[in-house]
């Protein structure tokens, strides 16, 4: 029984998928994956299974398939910070999986930067709840994965409502592509709603 394959692609940009993640993608017979990064990587002409709110078909695609080919499930970033690495692990066990890292999107902001980010605290506010109001007392830096619910204006509101107005906030929409854009500006200036793409926020005390 082959193996499933969980590859992190990173940020998206195709210079940031590592050669070990590029080589296992090559070897595949099945690529599962989100319908942005297929336009990173090289399908060729592999059968493709696209992710939308499908999860459990998913599983039954994988098991029907993985005996007699080879699966390759690709998330973006990296497998072990909100990836479908997690969900995977309810259905098979470890002995059944090879996960290969790829440079999440918090490691590529916090370098563009030019920040560490060993005394941040990294979060996600993307589809789930998260008290970020008392990381952000809390820590000197902190990341966060938005959605469409938590933008950088609702994000910068709850700040300045919690009573949080001094720190710098930035906000790094489309990471690695050629239409990367990275703003910064006080938590006051981002509570003006504005139209953000895929993006995410670092609030720091600098």
């Amino acid at each position: 029984m082959n193996k499933i394959s969980v590859v992190g692609i990173g940020p998206g940009h195709r210079d940031y998928i590592l050669p070990k993640a590029s080589k296992i993608i090559s070897q595949s017979d099945v690529i599962i994956t989100g319908k942005r990064n297929l336009e990173s990587i090289d399908g060729g002409h592999k059968i493709t299974f696209i992710v939308e709110n499908n999860l459990a078909q998913m599983i039954d695609f994988i098991k029907e398939n993985r005996k007699d080919k080879k699966i390759s499930v690709v998330v973006s970033g990296d497998t072990g910070f909100y990836s479908m690495l997690r969900y995977l692990k309810k259905h098979f066990s470890n002995e059944e999986i090879d996960v290969i890292a790829g440079l999440s999107s918090m490691q590529y902001m916090f370098s563009r930067l030019g920040q560490s980010w060993e005394n941040a605290y990294l979060g996600s506010l993307h589809g789930r709840e998260n008290d970020f109001v008392s990381k952000v007392k809390k820590y000197e830096k902190v990341g966060l994965l938005t959605d469409n619910k938590w933008t950088p204006d609702k994000i910068a509101f709850e700040l300045m409502k919690n009573g949080i107005n001094e720190k710098t906030m930035y906000v790094g929409e489309n990471l690695s592509y050629e239409n990367e854009r990275i703003i910064k500006g006080s938590i006051k200036e981002f509570t003006e709603k504005k139209e953000y793409q895929i993006c995410l926020v670092v609030i720091s005390n600098e």
